[in-house]
């Protein structure tokens, strides 16, 4: 494996122009992290929990974890600035069969499933002011998509453009409903009751890891920076800085919000409401708290779908750049800079979905091999780190050993944990993976 030395300067009508600075790349994880998972994860966390203190410390420690394995996947990021992020990285460090099967996932149900869902939420909060039939949420979804991917095919900096605005206005949202919930009437100190548990914490063991895994879910998309890598401007320098803050920011987002939420609402009030973001602007806004968060929730999933379809097709780009996925997907529009086939093929397979109503059980089945993956790309850092120490590393993991192997296994055990909880939905999960072997040997014999 050798470290990319492709020029920044490089403008050639078939290759990714480098236009994404600091702000554009942070915006991006950012806006992909917060999606509707912060206005749904509260509640059961408070189910689960039953602690002020425990449920905003789940959040602390949610981010902790999520943050090292964004410091981990900086270092491969500087080391490999190319399309594709993971798939670049499991390719380098354990062959080209585990960096398929990873972009195989992320193709046929990881990345597509989730802008299904995504979708799905946003148009299903778009129905609070327009009523919406079943079918009709269904095609507004496909609408929001075929919509995103249009703008992402006008090139790079439309869409980046697209991500700044959006992610701006959900982190102004979330500040301004947590403003509204410590200053306006209807909050008190004392809903943070009760603080502490009511059982020993090792008792609590089983309760802890389910709310984990909540909140981790809530916290996922760190790492889409890496996927447009080949887009972004000095990457040595601005991939780990990106990484870093944009995790930075949403775990402080995500604190912030939650003491709104507990501010305003009593934690057993909490713990049994279906939408937690609503019913705590209701208490401080009165009936247009509702409307508030509608477009709040509106405003977070339609940014969210925009940096999921921005950064996903470079997988699929990648791919077929090397010849282990079609051809045709590699192709990039001459004017616009951008993988316009990879991305429609993208939508076509989300909006199937989507009519389908089946991406929540696919994302369902292939939860555990994503942090599988997430694992293998955090240790990749310690096994290239032995394997070709002498490779120039412009930025290296802050904490080195510890930040990986404590990602790694927090990964591990949610992937085991996932398994023993539910192992029909995780043998199906894997089966999903592994049919990606027969497609990996054609398009291997047929690049040979």
């Amino acid at each position: 494996m050798t470290p990319d030395h492709h020029s920044t300067d490089d403008h050639s009508p078939t290759e990714l122009r480098r236009e994404l600075s600091l702000l554009d790349s942070t915006m991006i994880n950012v806006g992909s992290m917060i999606g509707s998972g912060i206005f749904i994860v509260p509640a059961a966390i408070a189910l689960t929990l039953h602690s002020s203190v425990l449920m905003i410390l789940i959040w602390v420690i949610g981010g902790i974890v999520s943050l090292f394995g964004a410091l981990s996947v900086a270092e491969l990021g500087a080391l490999m600035p190319r399309a594709g992020g993971q798939y670049v990285y499991l390719r380098e460090t354990y062959g080209p069969l585990w960096g398929f099967l990873y972009g195989w996932a992320a193709f046929t149900v990881i990345n597509t499933a989730s802008i299904a869902a995504v979708a799905v939420t946003c148009a299903t909060y778009m129905g609070y002011f327009f009523p919406l039939t079943t079918l009709a949420i269904k095609l507004v979804a496909i609408a929001s998509v075929i919509v995103l991917t249009m703008i992402n095919c006008f090139g790079v900096r439309l869409g980046a453009a697209v991500q700044n605005i959006f992610t701006f206005l959900k982190i102004g949202s979330l500040l301004l409903l947590a403003l509204f919930s410590f200053v306006l009437s209807g909050g008190t100190i004392a809903n943070f009751s009760p603080a502490l548990p009511a059982m020993p914490l090792t008792n609590l063991a089983g309760s802890l890891g389910l709310a984990l895994i909540g909140v981790l879910w809530a916290y996922d998309g760190w790492i889409e920076i890496t996927y447009v890598a080949g887009e972004v401007k000095e990457p040595q320098r601005i991939l780990p800085r990106s990484l870093a803050i944009s995790t930075l920011l949403v775990i402080g987002s995500y604190v912030l919000i939650n003491l709104a939420f507990m501010y305003t609402l009593p934690v057993d009030e909490m713990s049994h409401s279906s939408l937690v973001a609503a019913d705590s602007a209701i208490k401080t806004m009165g009936p247009a708290g509702a409307a508030v968060v509608s477009l709040a929730v509106i405003v977070s999933t339609f940014g969210a779908n925009n940096g999921f379809i921005f950064t996903c097709p470079r997988i699929y780009y990648a791919m077929a750049k090397e010849g282990l996925f079609f051809r045709w997907l590699a192709h990039i529009h001459p004017t616009y800079g951008t993988p316009v086939p990879s991305l429609i093929v993208q939508a076509a397979l989300a909006s199937l979905l989507i009519l389908s109503g089946t991406y929540e059980q696919l994302i369902t089945y292939v939860v555990f091999a994503s942090f599988l993956f997430y694992a293998m790309s955090a240790g990749a850092v310690m096994i290239l780190r032995k394997r070709s120490p002498e490779l120039p590393r412009s930025y290296k993991t802050w904490g080195y050993p510890f930040t990986p192997i404590i990602f790694v296994l927090f990964a591990l055990y949610l992937v085991t944990d996932t398994i023993v909880e539910n192992l029909h939905d995780a043998l199906i999960g894997a089966g999903i993976v592994l049919a990606g072997m027969p497609a990996y040997l054609f398009w291997k014999k047929r690049k040979a």
